[in-house]
């Protein structure tokens, strides 16, 4: 069986890594932080939370060649920072206005033809904003585990020809359903390695993520921001780890581990060339 590494041009041995910035959009520091990462540290892609505030600016600062991907949105996690629909959609709204705040509330009264309709509009959009849609990754993996959405994610995969994340320190059983194997069937494209681990502050994990890279595909992702009154009035502690995550990727200290671990840094744009092939 031929691996992904192989249909992208390198031997079955070799070590490919994608660096992702989340939360592209969240805030004008997050947007800050997710270009400096990409243009001046070793940030290889980053995903485009559409219906946050600070998305159209976002995407009128995309660069040529920048690796921009949808990050698929159902929730709004901050206390005092709300975002919400793109559509009409009444099963996605909290009681306070904008999307839910948890995953909980979320699943418990999402309405799966909504969410298909509102995660389409979400890619639409930011190709009617300019944005050449290179991959999809849901936000808090609010669509990757629970099987009434994941057939949505498939299905917009599928559509748009789009490779997607999906957890590999999740078990199908743990899941409860095949979930890469459902992918694999459809011919969407995803990384062989992606740690599950939501915690703020990356440096651990990425460092320990470098350290013990696999053969194949390993995506790693960070959420840079860079330091500003506004991301630490609505983010609290959260903060102190996004702005951390900016000063990682830009490092000494993970560029040399890249180099001593043998990797070879690549975007999503090359899996979606691979899928669409």
């Amino acid at each position: 069986m031929t691996t992904l590494t192989e249909r992208l041009g390198h031997s079955p041995d070799s070590k490919l890594v994608i660096l992702s910035c989340d939360d592209l959009g969240a805030s004008h520091a997050s947007n800050e932080g997710v270009f400096a990462a990409l243009h001046d540290g070793h940030a290889t892609c980053a995903s485009l939370m559409v219906p946050a505030p600070w998305a159209c600016h976002a995407a009128n600062n995309v660069a040529d060649g920048d690796d921009i991907g949808v990050h698929l949105t159902l929730n709004s996690e901050h206390g005092c920072y709300r975002w919400g629909p793109v559509t009409h959609a009444p099963s996605l709204q909290s009681g306070e206005g904008g999307f839910p705040r948890t995953l909980e509330d979320l699943w418990e009264h999402a309405d799966p033809a909504e969410v298909l309709r509102e995660l389409r509009a979400q890619v639409e959009r930011a190709a009617v904003w300019g944005v050449d849609v290179t991959h999809l990754a849901p936000h808090l993996t609010a669509i990757t585990l629970r099987p009434e959405f994941f057939d949505v994610y498939l299905e917009l995969a599928f559509e748009y020809q789009l490779p997607i994340r999906l957890p590999s320190t999740i078990t199908a059983e743990q899941a409860g359903f095949p979930f890469r194997k459902l992918a694999e069937e459809e011919g969407v494209v995803f990384p062989d390695h992606f740690d599950h681990d939501w915690r703020p502050g990356s440096r651990t994990r990425v460092l320990d993520a470098v350290a013990n890279l696999q053969p194949g595909v390993t995506e790693i992702h960070v959420q840079p921001a860079i330091d500003t009154p506004e991301v630490r009035a609505f983010a609290g502690d959260l903060a102190d780890g996004w702005i951390n995550d900016l000063a990682l990727v830009q490092s000494d200290e993970l560029s040399d581990a890249l180099d001593a671990a043998g990797a070879v840094m690549i975007g999503f744009r090359e899996l979606r060339d691979v899928m669409r092939s």
